[in-house]
């Protein structure tokens, strides 16, 4: 079946960052993001581990080893960055003064929880920022994979892994499609022009609903 690369995810999702946005990329897969923000418009990224307004990575061997992300991957400063201590950085957070997070996802339930830190016993130790940032993030989206390795549904009526947050995932931008999350439904945007409704649904572990014409999910060659 034909899919987007992690970079094309990256690339639609940064498609709708708005100009001037405060924005949290979860560690690993959602740092491509930054990457791809819109020409002309002015993304401010904030980092849990307390910087405000970095910028891409540096050139190899330029790296300040004292300036990196939550990932601990070397970043840059943008012009009127600044550092603060992590306390205050959750501040940021729980108060509500993030217009975005975007995160990755092991299972996304079609009434918006999301559980993206552990996959059972042997998993990472605990969740960490991520709980605080679905719920203080005023819009949470999530980039994933379709289906697992294994070719297991992401998106699912109930997620069966612990959970990050409940309710919280208004938009999945997945390597298939766009799905908004309304009701407590899934609400299918944009597919791939040569996957049918039908085979969409077939990987999907919830109902697909239909709610106005269904756009062509149109990205460029990364």
């Amino acid at each position: 079946m034909q899919k987007l690369s992690n970079n094309q995810i990256a690339w639609r999702a940064a498609q709708d960052i708005q100009d001037g946005a405060y924005v949290n990329l979860g560690i690993g897969f959602p740092e491509k993001v930054a990457q791809y923000t819109v020409e002309g418009r002015e993304a401010i990224f904030h980092t849990e581990n307390g910087i405000l307004n970095f910028g891409e990575s540096p050139e190899p061997g330029k790296e300040d080893w004292d300036v990196i992300n939550a990932g601990k991957k070397a970043v840059t400063l943008k012009p009127g960055a600044s550092y603060f201590h992590h306390a205050d950085s959750f501040a940021m957070v729980r108060g509500g003064h993030l217009d975005v997070a975007i995160l990755g996802a092991y299972e996304i339930a079609e009434n918006g929880d999301l559980a993206n830190w552990s996959t059972g016993p042997k998993g990472v130790p605990a969740v960490g920022g991520a709980m605080d940032l679905v719920h203080g993030a005023k819009r949470v989206a999530v980039i994933t994979d379709h289906v697992t390795k294994d070719g297991k549904p992401k998106l699912v009526k109930q997620c069966s892994l612990p959970l990050t947050g409940v309710g919280c995932v208004t938009r999945v931008y997945t390597s298939l499609a766009v799905i908004d999350i309304e009701g407590g439904r899934f609400v299918l945007r944009e597919k791939l022009a040569s996957l049918s409704i039908e085979e969409l649904q077939a990987v999907t572990g919830a109902e697909l609903v239909i709610d106005g014409p269904v756009a062509d999910l149109v990205v460029p060659d990364l």
